[in-house]
């Protein structure tokens, strides 16, 4: 699952591959806003990622996708 974080006043967003579900990214992160936490996320190399949840501007929940090559018809 390719999970995509933008911080605020950051010019780049974080790009992360984790193991968890849609679901379970979306628990984590609802979690974090509601009790003004912080996100904690594992990626699928298990670095761990840690972002205050008051400093979120977006989180993109969507599956990794391989580019295609060729052209379609």
């Amino acid at each position: 699952m390719e999970v995509k974080i933008g911080i605020q006043q950051a010019a780049r967003e974080l790009v992360l591959d984790v193991d968890h579900s849609a679901e379970e990214v979306g628990k984590l992160v609802a979690d974090a806003l509601a009790s003004d936490g912080v996100v904690a996320l594992t990626d699928t190399k298990g670095r761990q990622v840690f972002v205050p949840a008051a400093k979120l501007a977006y989180v993109e929940i969507g599956s990794s996708t391989v580019g295609s090559v060729g052209f379609l018809r």
